[in-house]
C-alpha cells in the first residue's frame, strides 16, 4: 500500500494510542505513536512527521505547551489537538498557538481520518511552496526609485485608474472573471509595484487599498464588469474596518468579488486574521492566494485563509514548457489544489507552448498576455483555444 504521509500520534491512554493507530494504519498513514510528551519532541528531532495527533491533558506537559515547542522547531508541520474536556480557553490557546484543528474526543473515525488527511495535504503545499521559493529566490528583484516616496505616491494616487484583466478557463476559453490592475498616469512611480513599494515604506498600503477599492467598486456600480472581479490586497488591508463594513464600497457586490491576498507578506500582523477572513467569506467573498511560490507566509497563514482559489506566481509560470523542475512544482501543486477543492490560476502566460503545458500540468484557470492584456473596459470571451 502506498503510504499517504507519516503520522505521530500521542497520548496518555494506551487505549485510545492503540486505536489511532490502527484507524489511521488501516487508512494507509505510516503511524509513530508516543505516550508522554517528552518522548514526542525526542521522535520530532529526530524524524520527519507531515502531521501530528496529540492530546491536550497529559501529564509533565499539556497538548497547547507541545504545540509551542513543536511551531519552534517546524513552523509548518501541521499539529492536531484532541481533548476530551473541551473549554473555551483551551480552543482560545489552540487557535492562537497555531494548532490546525481542534478535536472532540470521542472522535469519529471518519472525522479523524479527514483531519489528517487535511493536515497531511497542506503540509505538502507548505513544503511545495518552500521548494518554490527556493528555486525562484536567485531570480534578480528591482528597485524601485525611493526618493520623495510621499510626494510621489500623492501623485500617484491623484492619477490612479484601474486596468483589467480577464482570466479564462483552460477548458473552453470563456471568461471567468477580470482582475483589476491599479495603474497612473503619473510617471513618477513606474508601475503598480513601485506604488505599492512606496505605501509599505511610508505606512500607507490601507489608503492605497482602499483607493483601489474605491475604483473598482464605481466600475461596478457602472456595469463595466460582467463577470467576477479579483482585487488585490495586502495583508495590512484586513486592518481596515472599511473592507468589512457591510457599508463598504465592495460589499454589495460581494459575490462577485475574489479578494486576493499577497504571498508576498504575512499575515503574522493581523490581529485576528482567521475571524476577519471568515467575516470577508460570511459577507460573500471568495479568497485567492496570490503570487504563491514568491513569498513564503507560512502554513499558519494558508491554513488561516483556507482560499478557494491559488494563484500561481508568475515566475513560476514563465517558461514551464521548457523546465522540468516548474513542471513537477505546478503538476503536485495543482493536484493538492484540486484535492483540497481550489481552483489554480496560471498568471503571466505568453506563449502558446506555456498556455499547453499548463492545461497538462492541471491549471484550470489562465491569466496573461496571450490570453489578453489589461485594458480600462474588461475584454470578454471567448478566447479562441485557451
Amino acid at each position: 500500500m502506498l503510504v499517504k504521509g507519516r503520522v505521530l500520534v500521542l497520548d496518555d491512554e494506551p487505549g485510545l494510542l492503540e486505536v489511532f493507530s490502527d484507524t489511521l494504519g488501516d487508512s494507509g498513514y505510516e503511524v509513530t505513536t508516543a505516550s508522554a510528551p517528552a518522548a514526542a519532541l525526542a521522535l520530532l528531532e529526530g524524524h520527519s512527521f507531515d502531521a501530528v495527533l496529540s492530546d491536550i491533558t497529559m501529564p509533565g506537559m499539556n497538548g497547547i505547551e507541545l504545540l509551542k515547542a513543536v511551531r519552534r522547531r517546524d513552523p509548518d508541520l501541521p499539529v492536531l489537538l484532541a481533548t476530551g474536556n473541551p473549554s473555551l480557553e483551551t480552543a482560545i490557546q489552540a487557535v492562537e498557538a497555531g494548532a490546525m484543528q481542534y478535536l472532540l474526543k470521542p472522535i469519529g473515525m471518519k472525522s479523524l481520518i479527514a483531519a489528517v488527511e487535511r493536515a497531511v495535504r497542506l503540509r505538502r503545499m507548505a513544503l511545495l511552496r518552500r521548494e518554490a521559493l527556493i528555486y525562484l529566490s536567485s531570480q534578480p528583484l528591482a528597485k524601485a526609485d525611493r526618493e520623495a516616496l510621499g510626494p510621489a505616491l500623492d501623485r500617484a494616487l491623484r492619477a490612479l485608474w484601474m486596468a483589467y484583466q480577464p482570466i479564462v478557463r483552460s477548458s473552453d476559453g470563456l471568461v471567468f472573471g477580470h482582475e483589476a490592475l491599479l495603474r497612473s498616469d503619473d510617471p513618477g512611480l513606474a508601475g503598480p509595484a513601485a506604488v505599492f513599494e512606496a505605501a509599505e515604506r511610508v505606512g500607507r498600503v490601507v489608503e492605497v487599498g482602499r483607493a483601489v477599492r474605491h475604483a473598482v467598486a464605481l466600475a461596478l456600480d457602472e456595469g463595466r464588469l460582467p463577470a467576477s472581479v479579483f482585487v488585490n490586497i495586502h495583508p495590512l488591508d484586513l486592518t481596515d474596518d472599511t473592507l468589512l463594513s457591510p457599508d463598504g464600497p465592495l460589499s454589495r457586490w460581494a459575490p462577485r468579488v475574489v479578494i486576493e491576498v499577497t504571498e508576498r507578506a504575512s499575515l503574522e500582523a493581523v490581529p485576528d486574521a482567521r475571524a476577519r477572513i471568515r467575516a470577508l467569506r460570511e459577507m460573500g467573498f471568495r479568497i485567492a492566494v496570490d503570487d504563491l511560490g514568491a513569498g513564503y507566509a507560512g502554513l499558519s497563514s494558508f491554513a488561516a485563509l483556507e482560499p478557494e482559489i491559488v494563484k500561481l506566481d508568475i515566475a513560476l509560470v514563465r517558461g514551464v514548457d521548457s523546465e522540468p523542475v516548474k513542471q513537477k512544482l505546478i503538476a503536485s501543486i495543482s493536484g493538492l489544489c484540486q484535492d483540497l477543492g481550489m481552483l489554480v490560476v496560471a498568471e503571466g502566460v505568453e506563449t502558446t507552448a506555456e498556455r499547453e503545458m499548463l492545461v497538462r500540468l492541471g491549471c484550470g484557470l489562465l491569466q496573461g498576455y496571450l490570453i489578453g492584456r489589461p485594458q480600462r473596459q474588461p475584454a470578454t470571451g471567448p478566447f479562441g483555444g485557451a
